[in-house]
């Protein structure tokens, strides 16, 4: 399969940018979070897993609508009501997978992405070998009790008092709250911000990120907040890793659970991990993914 960038035109007649590195029989494609993020914790992957003693194709792509791919006039109300939703997003991982020819496939997926890993596998899991979710709950309520949780153990009374003021009003703009989610997202998203992945501008679709997500992590405002996947947890009967950071924004208590639920799952987590523990503590995250791959591989994978 060729390596590096190619750009591939949807059904639809948007075009998204994919990447493939690695090589080797085996074929992980990797989901972005956000939604609206880009591939870009996802680059080293196949180095990471090469590492591991395991030579594995990485696939990336920016979702519609992110920064690398066509981003479509969201103003438009018809274009919006199209394609800002779940189904459009599931389907369209679909649609790559075909595009770019890969079957019987590990498909992993961070924050959002992890998302569309437990509906893929549920709808498409006769394509899959494996699932990889990577920090994502399957109840959005799980996550907003322990956000809170956690920015009042992270912050003094008197900032939460301030955040929750300005959140009431919809003044996402402040300086001064804008200061408090900067601190959260030291300690629990981004805990490392290598230089490689820094941009001089923004590189988040609001347009996307904010009709389901909100404004920041800390609080859901979006579609996101209807989110509620557990009773088809029962439907992902592919093997199944659950990966968390220890230390992220993602209750491990949901984790837990979570492996529990999925008929044949297990739970790994990353010491000193945030959010984007893949980046913070990579040889730990890699080790689980790669162990994980390697037992699916040699039908000796257990719960």
């Amino acid at each position: 399969m060729k390596q590096g960038t190619t750009i591939i035109t949807l059904d639809n007649g948007y075009h998204l940018w994919t990447n493939t590195q690695g090589e080797g029989d085996i074929h992980l494609l990797a989901l972005h979070g956000g939604p609206g993020g880009t591939h870009e914790y996802w680059e080293d992957t196949a180095q990471q897993l090469k590492k591991q003693g395991l030579n594995v194709q990485v696939h990336m792509y920016d979702q519609l609508g992110s920064f690398y791919s066509d981003q479509p006039d969201y103003d438009d109300p018809k274009i919006a009501d199209k394609y800002l939703t779940y189904d459009y997003f599931l389907d369209e991982v679909e649609e790559v997978r075909q595009k770019l020819g890969i079957d019987k496939f590990y498909l992993i997926g961070q924050s959002w992405g992890g998302a569309l890993v437990q509906m893929y596998a549920a709808k498409y899991g006769q394509h899959l070998k494996g699932a990889i979710i990577s920090s994502m709950v399957d109840n959005i309520d799980d996550y907003t009790k322990h956000i809170n949780q956690v920015r009042e153990e992270a912050l003094p009374a008197e900032a939460v008092a301030y955040m929750k003021e300005k959140e009431a009003s919809g003044d996402w703009d402040d300086a001064k709250y804008q200061s408090y989610v900067d601190v959260l997202n030291d300690g629990y998203v981004d805990r490392k911000k290598p230089a490689a992945i820094s941009h001089l501008a923004s590189t988040m679709a609001t347009a996307v990120y904010n009709v389901f997500q909100g404004d920041n992590e800390f609080v859901v405002t979006g579609k996101l907040k209807e989110w509620n996947f557990t009773d088809k947890l029962k439907d992902i009967k592919v093997p199944t890793l659950v990966t968390f950071g220890e230390h992220e924004t993602m209750p491990l208590d949901t984790a837990k659970r979570m492996a529990k639920a999925i008929p044949h799952a297990r739970l790994a987590t990353t010491p000193e991990g945030g959010h984007h523990h893949m980046i913070d503590n990579a040889p730990v995250y890699y080790d689980h993914l790669a162990t994980f791959i390697r037992d699916v591989e040699s039908d000796n994978f257990k719960d």
